[in-house]
């Protein structure tokens, strides 16, 4: 038995993160808004019905729900540049103002003593 994962093509990844207002989404129609409501008030049985008629939707919508990569996946996806610590190159934030992540931002002294 096989099992057909839908590919989330950049646009579908794009609405998706405007709905949970991320960086990288793009507001779509309003049918898709409406459409996207109908995915987050869902149970899995509903889930599982519309994603019969718009499998990249679900795949997008449970990626972002249920996997903790989901969010940023979504926007590798929709082609959001990656954020850098502009020291040590890290994509762990958050990150500071001047673009440090918390670990280069708040060193711990080599004596372990702040």
């Amino acid at each position: 038995m096989s099992i057909n994962k839908p590919t989330i093509p950049p646009e579908t990844a794009r609405h998706v993160l405007w709905h949970y207002g991320q960086n990288g989404g793009h507001q779509p129609g309003s049918f898709t808004q409406r459409l996207m409501e109908a995915f987050a008030a869902a149970d899995m049985a509903n889930t599982a019905k519309l994603a019969n008629a718009y499998p990249d939707y679900a795949a997008a919508f449970i990626a972002a729900n249920l996997d903790p990569d989901g969010i940023p996946a979504l926007q590798r996806i929709a082609g959001v540049p990656a954020i850098h610590c502009t020291r040590c190159r890290s994509e762990d934030g958050p990150f500071t103002d001047g673009g440090l992540c918390e670990a280069c931002a708040r060193p711990v002294p080599l004596d372990g003593v702040l």
